[in-house]
């Protein structure tokens, strides 16, 4: 008798000490560029990072996806977005369109491919967070002009959110760029996200209310 007593009390001891699976938090996941995965910082410090940091100290449970690849355009993005939106994601941050507007891709593709990733996203049930970018003028003004309004066209087409261009007064500023004037230093994450999180912030919020 002393064998399989000893046998249940171990068992419990270990359930006791190992406790309740906890279930995996809902995840966000930023798909964009360099600026998200954090090209010449690295991750723990680019803007996802610092969101994530965010939603931990105003207690929301989840997890956030950096999806962000250095160099990626809108056309990357949309062969590669849908194999992250399994299940467990709820938020989608869409940062994408620095390289589309570099190299002159046509607005009328960045629209659509952009399009094509937010009504994915929408059709399984996913939230979107649309990020605003600006190319420069190195295209001729009304190409500027045109890539500027298609993020408002399709933040209103599609009823979702829209940050306005994340590297306001970050771009040209020698205290938040690095040596390279291309992309944000550490201090330029965290002001990225700062500009991000008022607007991420209650989607997390309504998420939660929605899965409790």
């Amino acid at each position: 008798m002393i064998l399989p007593v000893l046998t249940v009390v171990l068992a419990s001891a270990l359930a006791a000490s190992v406790g309740p699976q906890r279930a995996p938090r809902p995840r966000v996941v930023v798909l964009g560029d360099s600026l998200a995965s954090g090209r010449g910082i690295g991750a723990e410090h680019a803007f996802p990072a610092v969101l994530q940091r965010k939603a931990d100290d105003e207690g929301l449970e989840f997890e956030m996806v950096n999806a962000g690849v250095s160099g990626d355009t809108s056309t990357g993005a949309l062969r590669r977005y849908e194999r992250l939106l399994d299940d467990g994601v709820r938020v989608l941050v869409v940062e994408l369109g620095a390289n589309d507007g570099l190299r002159g891709v046509p607005v009328e593709r960045v629209t659509d491919n952009l399009s094509r990733i937010i009504e994915t996203a929408q059709a399984r049930g996913i939230t979107v967070l649309l990020c605003g970018m600006e190319a420069l003028p190195v295209h001729g003004w009304d190409y500027s002009v045109n890539f500027h309004k298609a993020y408002s066209e399709i933040a209103r087409k599609y009823d979702v959110p829209l940050v306005p261009f994340i590297l306001m007064n970050i771009i040209g500023n020698p205290d938040l760029m690095q040596p390279d004037h291309a992309h944000p230093n550490a201090d330029g994450a965290r002001a990225i996200a700062d500009k991000i999180w008022p607007y991420l912030k209650p989607l997390l919020a309504s998420r939660s209310a929605i899965h409790r």
